[in-house]
C-alpha cells in the first residue's frame, strides 16, 4: 500500500507500535514527523523529522509540535493518534486519579493533537486515525479506567469525523486486542503470543487507512483482534 509523498504526524513515536508505525509509513514511501513525550534520538533517515519532550496532554504544547511539523514536512497529510497508556486497577480498590490519569494519556492527547493539525489538514484526502480498544464495547475487571478512555476515543472519532465529512477529511480507529510488545510479555508471561496482534501488523492496517484505497472509510472504528 503506498503512501508515496504523503506527510504524517505519529503521536507516542517512541513506543513499540509508534516506532513500528514510523517503520512501516517509510516503507510505503510516506515521510514522517515522530513525536513523543520522551527525548528521542534523531533517526538516521532524512525522511523522519523528531520531535521530542512534548506533552501532548497540554493543547499550547501540542499546538507548537504540530505546527513544528508541519513546517519541517512542509505540510501534513495525515495524524495517527498513538500516543497512550494502560493501567490495571479495580474500581473498588483503585483510585479515581487513575481514571483522570488514562483520560488525559488516551483522549485528551488524541483530541489535542486532532484540534491542532486540522489547520494543515483539512484538504481533501486528509486522515486521521485514532488508537482505541476492543476493550472498549465491554470492559472486564480493573478495565474499568482504561475502556472508559478508550470508548471516549471512539466517540471523538465518530464525531470528527461527521465535522470533516464534507472537506474530504476522513477520521477512523482501530481498535486492537492485546499488542505482542515487551512489556505485555513482562506482563503476561503465560500467555500465547502468537495469538496477539503484532505491531507491524496493527501499523499495517493504519496504513490501508492512510492511503487513496479508504477515501471512502470514515467514522469507523476497526477491530485488529489478531486471534485473541
Amino acid at each position: 500500500m503506498s503512501l508515496s509523498g504523503k506527510r504524517i504526524a505519529v503521536t507516542g513515536a517512541a513506543g513499540a507500535l509508534g516506532s513500528a508505525m514510523v517503520r512501516e509509513a517509510l516503507k510505503s514511501g510516506a515521510r514522517v514527523a515522530a513525536i513523543d513525550r520522551s527525548d528521542m534520538a534523531p533517526h538516521a533517515e532524512d525522511s523522519v523529522v523528531v520531535l521530542g519532550g512534548v506533552d501532548l496532554t497540554q493543547p499550547d504544547d501540542t499546538q507548537r509540535a504540530l505546527a513544528a511539523a508541519a513546517g519541517r514536512l512542509g505540510g501534513l497529510d495525515a495524524l495517527v493518534n498513538i500516543a497512550g497508556s494502560f493501567k490495571w486497577e479495580k474500581v473498588s480498590t483503585g483510585s479515581v486519579e487513575v481514571w483522570d490519569q488514562l483520560y488525559a494519556i488516551n483522549l485528551r492527547t488524541a483530541v489535542n493533537a486532532s484540534r491542532a493539525a486540522l489547520p494543515f489538514l483539512t484538504h481533501p484526502g486528509g486522515r486521521i486515525v485514532n488508537i482505541g480498544a476492543m476493550a472498549a464495547a465491554r470492559a472486564g475487571a480493573g478495565m474499568g479506567a482504561y475502556a472508559a478512555s478508550k470508548a471516549g476515543v471512539a466517540r471523538l472519532t465518530e464525531a470528527l469525523a461527521e465535522e470533516l465529512k464534507d472537506q474530504g477529511v476522513t477520521v477512523n480507529a482501530v481498535l486492537p486486542s492485546t499488542i505482542d510488545t515487551p512489556a505485555n510479555r513482562a506482563d503476561m508471561p503465560s500467555a500465547d503470543f502468537t495469538r496477539w496482534v503484532k505491531p507491524e501488523a496493527l501499523a499495517g492496517v493504519i496504513i490501508f487507512l492512510l492511503s487513496d484505497a479508504a477515501s471512502v472509510i470514515t467514522g469507523a472504528s476497526i477491530p485488529v483482534a489478531g486471534r485473541v
